[in-house]
């Protein structure tokens, strides 16, 4: 079958990039290759997304993914390791070894977070072990929490994290906290803030399955030390995957696809949504609406054909 519009990727800009296909009248496959939703399943509540109160980030991704069935997506659970460029027809080829073709390609196969490393860090994302702090800083209001990171990232967490905490620690594994000398004044003026440096984490403190607190060790003395803390915000950098698309669309020195509002890429009938672009900010609302753009920019480019 030759689709319309085939969507690399079932994140919030992936389903909404098939939502708008289908509601403009276009067939739409997405090809997801673990479970529908992305990063925002992370969130056990979700309360900045216009509309509605608050939600859990699965929710927000099952819901979504019945109201593109309903449209009449398909959807495919495989992983897609090239997209081959053949005019007015793309190939989408899958490690399955299976072949779509499709008239355009939205790519929209969002990030991950970088991870530290520890065991049962995994079974802590979503229940102690945060990435984002405009979306789950309510949940430790008042309470303590440990931010892994010293770049600008780590730092923008924090000072967001301590309009609402009791106390915020930053926990550096270089020398030296490499954000910009600005955020460190405005996050380090804060009384409730206190950082450390050189140090590694070594393991994770819990009991009864709830994060209670970080292990760490001093990087140059080996000196080791727990520190207590309701939750960790883990902000270590995010790891695009998009090196399979490179001959189709460029990437910036961090691996992103180089790339505006509109969504374009060099490669005409190929699209990119979502956190997997160059952007200021990485949010559902962002990542939804880029899904719309690229749907629409794909439907005006087939009815051009």
């Amino acid at each position: 079958m030759l689709y319309d519009v085939i969507v690399v990727g079932g994140g919030p800009a992936g389903m909404t990039a098939a939502l708008y296909a289908l509601r403009n009248g276009k067939s739409a496959l997405v090809i997801e290759k673990a479970g529908f939703g992305g990063q925002i399943t992370h969130s056990p509540k979700v309360e900045n997304y216009p509309g509605t109160l608050s939600m859990s980030g699965n929710e927000f991704a099952e819901k979504t993914l019945d109201q593109i069935l309903a449209q009449g997506a398909d959807i495919e659970f495989e992983t897609v390791v090239s997209v081959r460029d053949e005019g007015t027809k793309k190939i989408v080829e899958t490690e399955e070894g299976n072949l779509f073709e499709g008239l355009t390609v939205v790519i929209a196969t969002g990030v991950k977070h970088r991870m530290l490393g520890l065991p049962g860090e995994d079974e802590l994302v979503g229940e102690g072990i945060s990435f984002c702090a405009v979306c789950d800083g309510d949940f430790y209001a008042g309470k303590t929490v440990c931010v892994a990171g010293g770049g600008n990232s780590a730092l923008q967490e924090a000072i967001l994290l301590a309009e609402k905490c009791k106390e915020v620690i930053l926990l550096q594994d270089l020398p030296v906290f490499t954000g910009e000398a600005k955020l460190q004044e405005v996050l380090f003026a804060r009384e409730n803030v206190r950082g450390i440096t050189n140090l590694k984490i070594d393991a994770l403190i819990t009991d009864g399955g709830e994060l209670r607190g970080v292990k760490v060790s001093d990087r140059t003395t080996g000196v080791e030390q727990s520190i207590s803390c309701d939750g960790l915000f883990v902000a270590i950098g995010l790891i695009p995957e998009n090196e399979p698309f490179a001959g189709l669309a460029d990437l910036n020195s961090w691996g992103y696809f180089d790339t505006d509002e509109q969504c374009l890429t060099k490669t005409p009938g190929v699209f990119v949504a979502g956190d997997c672009r160059s952007k200021y900010v990485r949010q559902l609302t962002t990542a939804v609406a880029d899904g719309a753009t690229a749907a629409l920019a794909a439907c005006r480019y087939i009815n051009g054909l």
